[in-house]
């Protein structure tokens, strides 16, 4: 029997709404509702990982395109595209995905995606390239704000943290299939050198176009609802669910319900919003911008340079690259669907010092080892795993932090203001540092850089070992009070 929608929500004076449908979600055990949400949902860290490793893979493709004739500089300017286009693609969605609600804009950015990667495919210049760059970027960067608010707000809240790491770490997963498509695709005996990087580009119009159907069955968060007035709404879609776990034999734990009492209101002025975010909430703030900042900068600085370092330090040559870089994305998948549970059971201050801390250490003593010339390109590709095994968990829990520190009205801009932050200090500098460093040929100077890239990620895992938040299986309302609860003397 579903509970009666009176019991689930009663309307107060004043546009008061007194709830428990947060607590009913947390309740559910895990289920395939949950796994259709992570595999619908969850594409988008495909995608992006998906990207990024084909910008690097078809580089040279694009020089020697007789259509494109890219420069060097070229290449840089695209990759500049596509992180601005995220970045502001990720303030702007954010927004909207708070103000309309988060399915309408997960359909909107994949379609945006979708359109923008297949005609990148297209591009018949520079300009044409760069403008189609961008506009995946911006796609990319609403659907994380978009799903990933979306995932936090249905999964239960003793397995977020596993969820949320796991569903990053496929972003590895896309950038595996990137390296091997780019093997494939870019052989010049298998497709003209004009088609191959083409080509390449569609898979990631092909993967979009086949998950774009699966977010039909995808409700609007309650959670969304709720605060937006539609309660009754929110109601019959927790109903649905609780219905579709009984009647595979799944009924709901037993467990207290907690209620709420939420003031409706339609959007959150900005005003309110960055209040929230830098006055009530700044010792939350300065822990999320320094875990996007140093994890931004420990990654784009190295998997941007990556191909760079193999191929001037250890004369890889270019079109090899994709071998090293598949058990390199093997060891990112890894670590988060491995550790991710920890972040539940052990907890996330502890989980996100540890993980943060040890990428650090372990980088500065195979970046000592690099200077000194004691690593083959064998054991250099070793120690990136071990190392990246344990900084993909630390990114992804960065990612985890700023989704669930903040309240439910601001969640999807909080999730941009902290990557578009995070990207714009961490992630363009990066690569732009580490390639001057790189270009010097000297061994010495390439080991500063990583000195830089340790230093902060081990500070980013002090800041969050002092002021993090202890989030393992607390309900989003309880890590966050929403802006419209409404106290016992209102």
């Amino acid at each position: 029997m579903t509970e009666p929608v009176s019991a689930a929500v009663q309307e107060k004076p004043r546009n008061v709404i007194e709830t428990d449908l947060p607590s009913r979600l947390d309740r559910l055990p895990w289920g395939q509702f949950h796994s259709l949400i992570v595999v619908a949902l969850g594409i988008t860290w495909l995608l992006d990982g998906l990207e990024v490793t084909l910008a690097g893979a078809v580089a040279s493709a694009l020089k020697t395109s007789p259509t494109l004739h890219f420069t060097n500089s070229d290449v840089g300017l695209a990759g500049s595209a596509y992180i601005a286009g995220a970045v502001l693609g990720a303030l702007g969605f954010g927004w909207l995905t708070d103000r309309l609600g988060r399915r309408k804009l997960f359909f909107i950015t994949l379609s945006l995606y979708l359109t923008a990667t297949a005609a990148t495919a297209l591009s018949w210049n520079l300009a044409s390239f760069l403008l189609f760059r961008f506009l995946t970027g911006a796609g990319i960067g609403g659907e994380y704000t978009a799903i990933n608010s979306t995932i936090q707000e249905f999964t239960p809240a003793r397995v977020r943290g596993w969820t949320d790491l796991g569903i990053n770490g496929t972003f590895w997963v896309g950038a595996g299939i990137g390296a091997a498509g780019s093997l494939v695709l870019l052989d010049p005996h298998l497709l003209p050198t004009d088609w191959g990087w083409r080509a390449c580009f569609l898979i990631g119009a092909v993967l979009a176009l086949a998950i774009l159907p699966m977010r039909v069955w995808v409700p609007e968060s309650p959670r969304w609802l709720l605060t937006h007035g539609e309660a009754q709404e929110a109601t019959t879609i927790v109903e649905n669910i609780e219905a579709r776990f009984r009647r595979a034999g799944h009924p709901p734990m037993d467990e207290p319900l907690t209620r709420l009492r939420l003031r409706t209101r339609d959007h959150t002025p900005l005003g309110e919003v960055f209040h929230a975010l830098f006055t009530v909430h700044r010792r939350r703030a300065l822990v999320g911008l320094s875990l996007m900042t140093a994890q931004a900068f420990f990654y784009n600085a190295i998997f941007f340079t990556y191909a760079l370092v193999l191929t001037d330090f250890y004369h890889v040559p270019g079109d090899h690259i994709g071998w090293y870089l598949l058990p390199f994305a093997l060891g990112n998948f890894l670590g988060p669907l491995l550790l991710g549970r920890l972040f539940d059971v052990i907890g996330r201050r502890k989980m996100i010092f540890t993980t943060y801390a040890l990428s650090g250490i372990l980088l500065t003593l195979s970046g000592y080892l690099f200077e000194h010339n004691l690593l083959t390109v064998t054991t250099q590709t070793i120690a990136w795993m071990v190392i990246f095994f344990f900084a993909s968990a630390a990114a992804s829990s960065a990612y985890l932090t700023v989704s669930e520190s903040f309240p439910l009205e601001i969640r999807a801009l909080a999730i941009a203001v902290f990557y578009a932050f995070g990207t714009a200090l961490g992630g363009i500098a990066g690569p732009a540092f580490f390639g001057r460093l790189i270009d010097t040929h000297q061994r010495s100077a390439v080991f500063t850089g990583y000195l830089v890239g340790s230093a902060l990620m081990i500070g980013a895992a002090v800041v969050a070992a002092i002021w993090g938040v202890d989030a393992e299986r607390k309900s989003l309302e309880n890590v966050a009070t929403p802006l419209s609860a409404v106290t016992d003397n209102e």
